[in-house]
């Protein structure tokens, strides 16, 4: 599974997180999407399914943004390390005044 994500180019990574986040931000900013889910009376794990609604919306979001990372991780491609200015590197307040 590694060896496939190290080989995909990054647009194709791009662009599947870019569907997900904008779906799920078609679900959160699109009223007409909300009214037609509180006019349910099912209810999901006791939850009334409007209210559900949100909580699927914030936990897909989440979970996409852990999964960037995690992609973001096997490709290399985060910045881990913060290296500081040479200047600020051993310098107090005395030596800078």
């Amino acid at each position: 599974m590694k060896t496939l994500i190290k080989g995909l180019p990054p647009a194709a990574i791009q662009t599947a997180f870019g569907l997900v986040y904008a779906i799920t931000l078609l679900m959160t900013l699109c009223p007409p999407l909300y009214l037609a889910a509180s006019g349910v009376r099912t209810t999901v794990l006791g939850i009334p399914f409007s209210i559900f609604y949100w909580i699927a919306g914030s936990a897909i979001t989440g979970l996409a943004l852990w999964a960037k990372y995690a992609v973001e991780h096997i490709r290399g491609e985060l910045d881990e390390e913060i290296i500081p200015a040479a200047a600020a590197v051993g310098a107090t307040e005395e030596s800078i005044a």
